[in-house]
């Protein structure tokens, strides 16, 4: 199986690997479990100054990203027989899930187009057919530090990154739910105690405490989710 391969399109390269250099990401990225490949956009810009964006049809504030120019960029990079999904980083995009990163976690690589400005031409959207993705509902300066994001939560997936795949198993919605309390040494902490069914050594016991916690905590803090389950 090759290693999984991720395409970023930007006008920052030099935002690239990032965070994505170091931890468990650096070090797959080291060992080659998977491969980042960035490109400038700008490289198909227009003109002398190498032009991206042009002033919205219609009228109003801002700049938006050429159709022409970022389908330019793209085909540079992919083929139409590349199965890879085609991402844009976007507010307005579907929001991401763990779900959603782990069948992009189970595939060959993803492509991202990181956005600027106001956003991009929608033609190029629709006749290059991009997939907007969100992390969360704010705006950011661009599509760049979503991607970071996205490739983090992708990479720590692919098989053998993490040591212990019970670790990603347990963690805040692979279950629908957000992960329990943890606790570690010392025993006693500024008058605050480890509760002792953790101590007890009774191991079905703590994966009852453990479950009861995480409906508890998920019924407090994100109800949605709990809605989602019923």
């Amino acid at each position: 199986m090759s290693a999984f391969r991720a395409d970023v399109l930007t006008l920052f390269p030099e935002m690239f690997p990032g965070t994505l250099g170091l931890s468990l990401a650096g070090e797959a990225l080291k060992l080659g479990t998977w491969s980042l490949h960035t490109h400038d956009i700008r490289d198909h810009g227009l003109g002398k100054h190498r032009a991206v964006d042009d002033t919205p049809a219609g009228g109003g504030a801002g700049m938006v990203i050429r159709a022409d120019v970022l389908a330019a960029s793209i085909d540079s990079v992919v083929d139409a027989h590349d199965p890879r999904p085609r991402l844009l980083m976007s507010p307005r995009g579907k929001p991401l899930t763990q779900e959603m990163v782990r069948e992009f976690s189970s595939g060959e690589g993803v492509i991202i187009i990181c956005g600027r400005f106001e956003g991009v031409d929608e033609r190029v959207i629709e006749a290059r057919n991009l997939q907007e993705v969100s992390i969360g509902d704010y705006i950011l300066s661009g599509g760049e530090p979503a991607a970071l994001v996205l490739l983090d939560a992708i990479v720590r997936l692919l098989p053998g990154v993490m040591g212990k795949t019970e670790s990603g198993e347990e963690e805040s919605f692979e279950n629908g739910l957000l992960e329990y309390p943890h606790y570690t040494r010392p025993r006693e902490w500024e008058g605050r105690s480890i509760p002792e069914i953790l101590l007890s050594g009774d191991h079905k016991k703590i994966a009852e405490w453990r479950r009861a916690e995480s409906e508890r905590i998920t019924t407090l803090r994100r109800p949605d989710l709990i809605k989602k389950r019923s």
